[in-house]
């Protein structure tokens, strides 16, 4: 197998709270609100977070993959500690050819259902997320796959259009890498959620028992799981859903849950961090926020009434002047995010600060009068209307707060007028393709360990943000980056990339995060699920 060039650097040293888990030291008792169950039962887990498709073509979001990574087969995975890709229903995986990347399935695989799991599965799986290509979906991280072909039962052979992709093992771990069954999911359409649970296209740790969309989700032991994570170490668990983060602070504190997965306020977690029944742990994480930029709608975008390149531009250099990362880090998040001046975070290899110098007063802080200036120089009237969007459920419950001090930053000086409104998430996923939104919120987790994970999706032609940015030197050099095997050659590319899209502006980075976890003593593997792999396991979980 093809070792990963570059991995995860230092990212504990970042404190942030994009993905939580909060444990409490006493398990679910017979009048627990989850499943009833004493100590040494079901491991029970509290989120906020939403599932939006159990078809791996149509979600991206970090709800819905909590749940694929508990139940779907992957390709190449990793142990829990370490961010490298291994072979997980894989028997091999390595490069071939410098544009062949060929795997070997383990023998006799079975999904839940009985049916073979074979290389025709493989093949089916990534043909239909190219096909599809789903506005939500995560066929964008799939840009470098030319064909998938399966000359026998357990080979498969990936073509790739540009040859030794560092990135590509990396991706076989990701949003895009689940397996799914060919007798079960349909070729070219969605496949509903009861049709998967019904047809058993399961074999990751665990199968679902049960399932109440956004209720709750009853997981059992796959006994046939032949991947590199083991046996699950529970019989079952379960995940119940909350539409209020106070609830979920309250189950955890009364021991009505045993994990809590993301998310709650800063303040609540402060406060968690004084509650003797729970310990706070920091684990490596990487979650980016921004405003996306829609180059069509925005002030003088293309499609405006009013289009001016120039202008548009001006706009987006002038909010980016404005904007005051480490008060919004520290009135809203109470230092539990920290500023972030580039698209990608500190800690990974490349991880420069373009936006720090090139905007506002030099060195991180805002600047009114620079703001004035780029608008009068480029002809702009003021004050300048902004339609801003952002999400009140799926990024956590401070967003309304994150965003009403944007909102007030933005209008200091009396250059922009900001009018904000919210849209809860399974709306808000679908329009903001749509150019509906022309600025809006939007949060990243990574979906591997690596600078490309946060250049390539947004940044690549058709990329997953269709804001219509489109910079061929930019994209140029993303593709040049991924096949770079020199790593100083390739970290000078990717710091290239990020000076460049500074100036550009598409996206406008405010903060970045970590993984924070609060567990207690009745619940062992807690801190495992807070590695650099960025994934939540439930089979790790044990009471």
């Amino acid at each position: 197998m093809a070792k990963k060039k570059f991995g995860f650097n230092a990212v504990l040293a970042v404190a942030g709270v994009s993905v939580l888990a909060l444990t409490a030291c006493t398990g679910p008792t017979g009048g627990g609100t989850a499943t009833g169950g004493t100590t040494g039962g079901p491991v029970v887990v509290g989120t906020t977070d939403k599932v939006t498709f159990l078809d791996p073509a149509f979600s991206y979001d970090n709800g819905s993959f909590m749940v694929m990574n508990q139940i779907y087969p992957f390709l190449l995975n990793s142990a829990p500690g370490s961010a490298d890709p291994k072979p997980d229903i894989a028997e091999s995986a390595e490069f071939t050819s410098p544009t062949e990347y060929t795997v070997k399935l383990k023998a006799g695989l079975k999904w839940a259902n009985g049916t073979d799991l074979d290389s025709k599965d493989v093949k089916f799986t990534f043909d239909r997320q190219v096909k599809i290509n789903d506005a939500n979906g995560p066929a964008t991280l799939l840009g470098n796959l030319d064909s998938v072909t399966a000359p026998d039962a357990t080979t498969v052979v990936f073509k790739l259009k540009t040859p030794n992709d560092q990135t590509f093992a990396q991706v076989l771990t990701s949003p895009v890498g689940p397996i799914v069954d060919d007798t079960v999911f349909s070729p070219d359409k969605a496949t509903e959620d009861d049709a998967i649970i019904a047809g058993k296209s399961f074999a990751g740790q665990f199968t679902i028992d049960s399932y109440k969309k956004n209720e709750l989700i009853s997981f059992k032991k796959n006994p046939d799981y032949k991947g590199m994570l083991g046996a699950a170490k529970s019989d079952a668990a379960t995940v119940k859903y909350y539409a209020n983060s106070n609830n979920l602070k309250l189950d955890v504190q009364q021991g009505n849950i045993d994990v809590a997965w993301r998310s709650m306020t800063a303040t609540d977690i402060e406060s968690l961090k004084k509650d003797d029944k729970v310990q706070v742990d920091i684990g490596p994480g990487g979650e980016l926020r921004y405003i996306v930029f829609n180059f069509n709608t925005m002030p003088f975008g293309a499609t405006s009434a009013t289009p001016d390149a120039a202008k548009s531009l001006a706009v987006r250099q002038a909010a980016a002047d404005l904007v005051d990362r480490e008060a919004i880090a520290s009135q809203v998040y109470k230092g539990t995010y920290l500023p972030a001046y580039s698209w990608v975070p500190q800690g990974f290899t490349g991880a420069i600060e373009p936006m720090k110098e090139a905007y506002g007063n030099g060195s991180g802080g805002p600047d009114a009068d620079k703001a004035k200036k780029t608008l009068a120089d480029a002809g702009v009237t003021t004050p300048v209307t902004l339609d801003l969007q952002y999400n009140p459920d799926h990024y956590g419950p401070s967003s309304a707060d994150e965003y009403a001090l944007v909102k007030s930053q933005l209008e200091a000086g009396g250059l922009f007028k900001v009018n904000l409104q919210s849209t809860e998430w399974v709306t808000y996923q679908k329009e903001r393709v749509k150019d509906t939104y022309p600025l809006y919120q939007l949060g990243w987790f990574p979906d591997y360990s690596d600078a490309d994970n946060y250049l390539s999706p947004f940044f690549s032609s058709n990329n997953f943000l269709k804001n219509h940015y489109d910079n061929k030197d930019v994209q140029a050099k993303i593709e040049e980056q991924r096949s770079t095997t020199d790593p100083a050659a390739r970290t000078k590319l990717i710091e290239d990339i990020q000076t460049a899209v500074a100036k550009d502006i598409s996206t406008l980075p405010l903060l970045q995060g970590a993984q924070v976890a609060v567990s207690g003593k009745n619940v062992s593997g807690v801190k495992t699920t807070l590695d650099a792999s960025f994934k939540f396991r439930l089979g790790v979980l044990s009471k």
